[in-house]
């Protein structure tokens, strides 16, 4: 009997998912997407100045490389095509469910029964959830925020009929997202107000644009693509992923590059010391940009840095009085990345529920699965290792651990497979032991820290991680043998 496959989600992971389940000969699966098209952060997000923070080789399927990227840092639209180009190679257009997201999955008589908003109803044997870590916009809790009159959005849903030339504009935020937005529109406004909370550390990577000759050279020779995607790979593993764990001869490297950056080309000493960060480099996610500085430096620019106290019909009024006076307020203030699978209800065996088992913390046995919920996996989940490089990457060695668990079931060796208790508990404990020894835990506030103030991240090397990936240790897993069933049970 052919089994069949639930995946959550039709951004990055859903479409490997798709491909490769296709690749091994199984069709039996659709793509669930609340959203109208795939793409996942790349189709919601289309906020002036987006690209990606990891260079373009790097960030593709390591068996699809593109060889015409138009820059070292592939611009958003760009890549939210790349995706949908791989998506029509694939032909998985028949197996997308647009418009219909997951309100509830429950495992019970051996499958997984899913519940989809309006009404619609589907039962798996598996469930892949596929559903991203940046997809709920963090809305700030600021007094006033529904009084502003003018244009007010969230940058991850960027309203592109609003005029914005010569206007005054407002942007609440200073992470990655803002810090792309005010070169794209400092030229474009008439005032830009930045509001910052915190001052980041700025890595001054330029993004030259890719020749002809080299275009030509990417498709002539896919020996130099894959030479290209294998130099950013090591460089990002040598370098972002060790300084972050503790290695500090990197990470004086990457604070001395940041530290020259602000101190060379930002030549005001009064806006130097107000753009100057008081944590240490790669504390928070790692700002990449050689353009920042220079944009707010321009004239029109001003950098507030005191709190917000209220948001008025006029503007948005600061703790020392004055009233910014705005016709637009973006709101560039991130994402809630410990919301993972939420709001679906996912209830696994005996009836516990997902949100209670993380009631206290987002835990899972190393990052892809969850005691008590069989034949349940999750792709780029608690833990991933999603510092500063290719997501993809991560989502690729993930899914090929993954269906090496799936194969359990389909070669007949078990019914379902989960992680155990034990097992998953001495993961957790040995991952918040090795997190005490990374930078992320030396005093700044970032979306990497869940709610107890724990780092969501990875602690150890990458090479360890890859390690980990290559093959699951039974041990580890509870394997249940064959269906059960109201009717088994009573008869057993």
């Amino acid at each position: 009997m052919s089994k069949r496959f639930a995946i959550i989600g039709a951004g990055m992971s859903g479409i490997l998912t798709a491909l490769k389940l296709k690749e091994r000969g199984i069709t039996d699966f659709v793509i669930y997407e609340k959203a109208s098209r795939l793409g996942g952060t790349w189709r919601d997000n289309t906020y002036p100045g987006l690209s990606c923070d990891v260079p373009s080789h790097v960030y593709a399927y390591s068996f699809e490389l593109k060889p015409d990227w138009t820059h070292r840092f592939s611009p958003g639209a760009e890549i939210q095509g790349y995706f949908e180009g791989v998506a029509k190679k694939y032909d998985l257009d028949r197996h997308f469910r647009f418009d219909s997201e997951i309100e509830r999955a429950e495992y019970r008589g051996g499958r997984w029964h899913l519940s989809i908003k309006g009404g619609a109803a589907d039962s798996v044997d598996f469930v892949i959830a596929a559903t991203g870590v940046l997809h709920h916009p963090a809305t700030p809790d600021i007094p006033g925020l529904g009084d502003f009159k003018g244009a007010c959005f969230h940058s991850a849903r960027w309203d592109h009929s609003v005029a914005l030339e010569g206007k005054r504009v407002g942007i609440i935020g200073t992470g990655s997202t803002a810090i792309q937005i005010v070169p794209a529109l400092v030229d474009r406004v008439g005032q830009l107000v930045l509001f910052q909370r915190t001052a980041q550390w700025v890595l001054p990577l330029a993004n030259p644009p890719y020749s002809a000759d080299e275009h030509a050279m990417y498709r002539a020779s896919p020996e130099a693509l894959q030479q290209s995607y294998d130099f950013w790979s090591a460089r990002f593993v040598d370098t972002f992923a060790r300084a972050v764990i503790g290695d500090q001869d990197e990470l004086h490297k990457i604070e001395a590059a940041c530290r020259s950056n602000l101190e060379e080309n930002v030549h005001d000493p009064e806006l130097r010391r107000r753009l100057t960060p008081d944590y240490r480099a790669a504390c928070k996610r790692l700002i990449m940009s050689d353009i920042f500085y220079p944009a707010v430096q321009k004239p029109n620019v001003t950098l507030v840095t005191d709190g917000i106290e209220r948001i008025e019909a006029a503007g948005v009024r600061t703790k020392d009085g004055v009233l910014h006076e705005l016709d637009v307020l973006v709101l560039a203030t991130g994402f809630d990345g410990h919301a993972f699978l939420r709001p679906i209800d996912v209830i696994g065996e005996g009836g516990l529920r997902l949100a209670d088992a993380w009631a206290d913390a987002n835990e899972a046995y190393r990052s892809v699965a969850v005691p008590g919920f069989p034949n349940f996996y999750m792709l780029v989940g608690p833990n991933s290792p999603i510092g500063n490089f290719s997501v993809i990457l991560i989502s690729e060695l993930q899914l090929a651990y993954v269906l090496q668990l799936v194969d359990l079931v389909l070669q007949g060796r078990c019914h379902a497979v989960a992680p155990s208790k034990a097992a998953t508990q001495r993961f957790n404990t040995a991952l918040r032991e090795a997190m005490k020894g990374t930078v992320w835990v030396t005093g700044c506030r970032s979306w990497y820290l869940d709610r107890n103030g724990n780092p969501a991240l990875w602690p150890w090397s990458f090479d360890r991680f890859r390690t980990e990936m290559q093959a699951p240790d039974l041990v580890d897993f509870d394997l249940v043998a064959r269906e059960t069933t109201p009717q088994a049970a009573a008869s057993s």
